[in-house]
Order: structure tokens, then sequence, then C-alpha cells
């Protein structure tokens, strides 16, 4: 292994490892409230429209708390806001099993949202680009999020098997929050001592390595201010970040309209147990996780990224469009592996972008506002879907919407320029050209 190798592998360890845990955690509460929702519905009375207020309210508190959290962090000490996050949100999630009433479960939510806010902006705009180049970013936030698609793997089998036990006078989805709340704190408290700002922070770097990735870093940054230096409110007001703020929405209510329903959807089209599509899904999220990877290390290799988000947003609704026209399950099922595909693998290659021209708190504050806005989606797919079923009876018409969104999201994204002005790679930095976006 090359010297360039062992700093590589060891950044990986020390860095998108344990964002990776963390940013698996943080999913699987997503996740677990679709599964709880197989049982915790009927227990507590709630109707479809009822969950997917509940499950959607969350990012209220997302957008809330995401631009100042962030921006807060930068300034500060990022990975001491990460731990901040995890412990104040297992604690909150722990809560979820204490619900009894809609208000409550509103309320919850709203502090689930909340206290985890800015999570992952903080690990895009002033976490990773610390430690990893432009050229090694994409790839490396490409393996960061596959930590959705892992804990999908993961924690579907789990889930299931929890929602089976009732221990202590609690139900199963009770128990599903509980436990997952205890991790979160656990894993705060080991965050601590495995996760550091910056090289200068660690002892697992030689000080000639320090120097040459904290250089790497300061010449980006230098060279994005030559060509513009952002204030936060001018990143913040920038058209390129509005029309992100615009493309992300739409992504998504595509997203999370698609992966809230999921499990509830799963079992409505095959009659499987809520075990068996617990295991069901595995199938998509493999197949996905396979395309993320692709996708990631096609862009860290030619530099581009429209149509590494474009292009798999338009499978992702052609497969969830699809989906709507066959009463075949097993059709049904490969149309939902198309969807998951096209929802996912360009997420990594996505949270490139703002920081491909911006830097700092502008680059901290234009990535939460991003985030925030976009996760309106989060809040309007499942809210959405809910009303729709409630309504109809079915979830095909609001499939069909939620693939026009991802069609729109995809359009948009083609109609960027195809040049970020100070998208720099690392051996070219002397001479900069333009990446393609």
């Amino acid at each position: 292994m090359t010297i360039k190798g062992s700093v590589t592998k060891r950044k990986y360890l020390n860095v998108i490892l344990p964002l990776f845990i963390a940013s698996m955690l943080a999913y699987i509460d997503r996740l677990n409230i679709s599964y709880a929702a197989l049982t915790m519905n009927k227990d507590l009375g709630f109707s479809a429209q009822v969950f997917g207020m509940g499950a959607g309210i969350l990012f209220f508190g997302y957008i809330v708390f995401e631009v100042p959290g962030t921006v807060f962090a930068e300034k500060r000490s990022p990975s001491k806001w990460v731990v901040r996050i995890m412990l104040t949100w297992g604690i909150v999630t722990a809560l979820m099993g204490f619900v009894h009433t809609r208000t409550q479960f509103y309320i919850v939510r709203f502090l689930v949202g909340s206290a985890e806010a800015s999570f992952y902006p903080v690990c895009y705009s002033a976490i990773v680009p610390r430690w990893f180049n432009t050229k090694e970013r994409p790839k490396a936030l490409s393996i960061l999020l596959t930590s959705m698609l892992v804990s999908s793997i993961i924690g579907s089998p789990l889930a299931g098997a929890i929602l089976g036990i009732a221990a202590f006078g609690f139900k199963g989805w009770q128990m599903l929050f509980i436990l997952e709340g205890a991790l979160a704190f656990i894993f705060g408290i080991v965050l601590i001592f495995w996760l550091k700002d910056s090289p200068e922070d660690v002892n697992w770097l030689t000080q000639e390595e320090k120097k040459s990735i904290r250089e790497d870093y300061e010449r980006e940054i230098a060279v994005k201010n030559s060509v513009k230096k952002y204030t936060l409110w001018e990143a913040l007001k920038d058209k390129t970040v509005l029309k992100l703020c615009f493309i992300y929405f739409m992504w998504v209510t595509g997203f999370w309209g698609f992966g809230f329903w999921l499990p509830t959807v799963l079992k409505s089209i095959s009659g499987l147990s809520n075990s068996s599509v617990s295991w069901l899904i595995i199938i998509p999220m493999s197949v996905a996780l396979v395309g993320f990877i692709i996708n990631g290390n096609s862009t860290s290799k030619t530099g581009e990224r429209r149509w590494h988000i474009a292009l798999p947003l338009f499978i992702g609704a052609a497969g969830m469009a699809l989906g709507t026209l066959t009463g075949n399950p097993v059709l049904s099922f490969i149309f939902t592996c198309v969807t998951a595909v096209g929802v996912y693998v360009g997420m990594g290659v996505w949270w490139t972008v703002p920081t491909s021209f911006l830097s700092g708190p502008a680059a901290a504050g234009a990535t939460g506002l991003i985030n925030s806005v976009g996760n309106l989606g989060g809040f309007t797919g499942p809210y959405f879907v809910g009303f729709i079923k409630t309504s109809t009876g079915d979830y095909k018409a609001a499939y069909i919407c939620l693939a026009i969104s991802l069609v729109i999201a995809g359009v948009a994204m083609l109609s960027l320029k195809s040049k970020a002005p100070a998208d720099i790679l690392v051996q070219d930095i002397d001479e900069p050209q333009k990446a393609e976006l």
C-alpha cells in the first residue's frame, strides 16, 4: 500500500466510519417510524393521514434549526456538535416509545427533527471537506451515504424481529424506539473520543501528513475565494443555491414519499407478514447500494455531476410510474427495486455540489438551507401519500405525482450550468480547471 493509500484508509476509518455509524442510526429512526406504523397505527387508532403528518412533521424541526445549527457548528466545533446531536436525539427518540395520543406523536416527532437538525449539512460542509479534497470527496460522501442503504438492509429484519417482542410492559413498536434511542445516546458518548475536527487534533497522522491535508484544504479555499468570496448572506440568496433548494425539495418529496410508505405498500401488494416484509426490503436496498457505489466512483473519475444526479432521478420516476400500471406483485416489486435505485444513488454526488463553489460559513449556511428547504419535501411527500390513500383507498395517484416530482428535479438539475466556477481538482490546483457539475 502506498503512503497516500495508507493515509486515505486511516481517514476512512477515523472520519467516514464514525459518521457512517451515526448516519445509520439517524436513518434507522426514519425507517423505524415506517415499520412501527405496521402495528402502532392500529394500537393508537391513527389513520394513514395522521401517520403521514407525524412522519413528515419531523422535517419542520429541521427547517427551524438546520441553518443556524450548521453555521454554529462550522464556526465552533463540528465534531462536538455531532456529539450533541447524537445525545439529545437519542433521548427524544426514546420518548417515542411513550407516545399515546396524536398530539404527543406530533410533538415528539418535531423534537426528534429539532435534535437531529444540521447533522448531515455539518458532515457535508464542515467535516468531510476538511479531510477529503475535491477529487476524493464524491467517493467519500457516496460511501458515507451508503449508510442509508446499509441501515435499511440491517435495520429492516431487525425492526421486524423487535416488533414481535413485548417486554417490560412495552409493545414491540415501543421497544423499537426505546432501544434505538439508547443506541444513539451510547454512540454519542463514543464519538467524544473518536471524531475530531481537523488533522491537527489527531494522533494517527504524522506531521507531514497533517500538513499535506491542511494545505490541500487551504489551497481549495483560496482558489474558491479568488473566483468569488461569498459571505453567508450572499450564499443564502445566490441563484444557484436557490435552484438547488428547489431541486432538492422536488427530489425529497419523491424520496420520502417512497421511503416512509415502503413497508406498508409492500405489505399491501404482497400480503406478507410484517417480518417477511422487513426481509423483502433488503433486496431493493441491496440493488440501490451497488448503484450508489458505482455512481460515486464514476463521478470521482470523470468529475461530471449533472447527469450522475439527473439520470437516476429519471430512472426512479419511471420505476414509480410503471409500478402503478401493473397488478402483478412480482412486476410491482421489480419496479420498486428500480425506484429505490433512482431515488438513492445520486445522493452522494449531490452533496458535493454546494462545496464545489462555496467554503466556510457560506458553504455551511447554504448546505443547511438546501437541506432544510429540501426537507420540506420530507413532510409533503409522506403526508401527500397518506392523504391520497385515505381519500382514494390506494397509492396509485400519489405515486404518479411523486414520479412527476422526480422528473421535475432531474430536468431542473440539467438546467444548471455545466461548469462550477471554483470546483478545482487538487492535482490541478495550481492551474485551476473547471470540473463538470
